[in-house]
């Protein structure tokens, strides 16, 4: 369900949900047919379509994915859960286990994830493949 580019280096899609990049290829600039937002200086995702995503006081850490309240652990370092949808971690605590319905697997070094799946067959929504997206884009800035 995770596809990346022949590099192996940026995730090119989510299930049937396409990932498109800047033209440096750095910077996502489409989620499927939700077109990415970004803040004045370009490093802040702001919205994912119409989804906003809103930052705590400091503007470091999301707070907000549209309606979502986004929850962290008590010394705020992992994200916990996007509204009723939980995020879970390994034992050591570094890497993602679970988003919602979704398991995660990594490669054989074990840092980049390889497989999201689920034990229901029903297809991604378009709201998982955001919260996954945000999820990993996340995990990914924080390395």
């Amino acid at each position: 369900m995770l596809e990346y580019d022949m590099m192996g280096s940026r995730l090119r899609s989510i299930g049937s949900t396409i990932i498109e990049y800047d033209m440096m290829g750095t910077r996502p600039r489409r989620l499927g047919a939700h077109e990415l937002g970004y803040d004045k200086m370009g490093s802040r995702l702001r919205s994912i379509g119409t989804t906003t995503v809103d930052y705590d006081m400091a503007g470091t850490r999301p707070r907000r994915l549209g309606p979502h309240d986004l929850q962290y652990e008590m010394m705020g370092s992992r994200l916990r859960s996007i509204g009723t949808t939980t995020i879970d971690y390994d034992m050591m605590g570094s890497r993602i286990q679970r988003i919602g319905r979704f398991n995660i697997a990594y490669d054989l070094i074990g840092s980049r994830p390889r497989t999201l799946d689920s034990e229901d067959e029903t297809m991604m929504s378009d709201e998982e493949a955001i919260q996954v997206f945000l999820v990993l884009a996340l995990t990914a800035q924080a390395v």
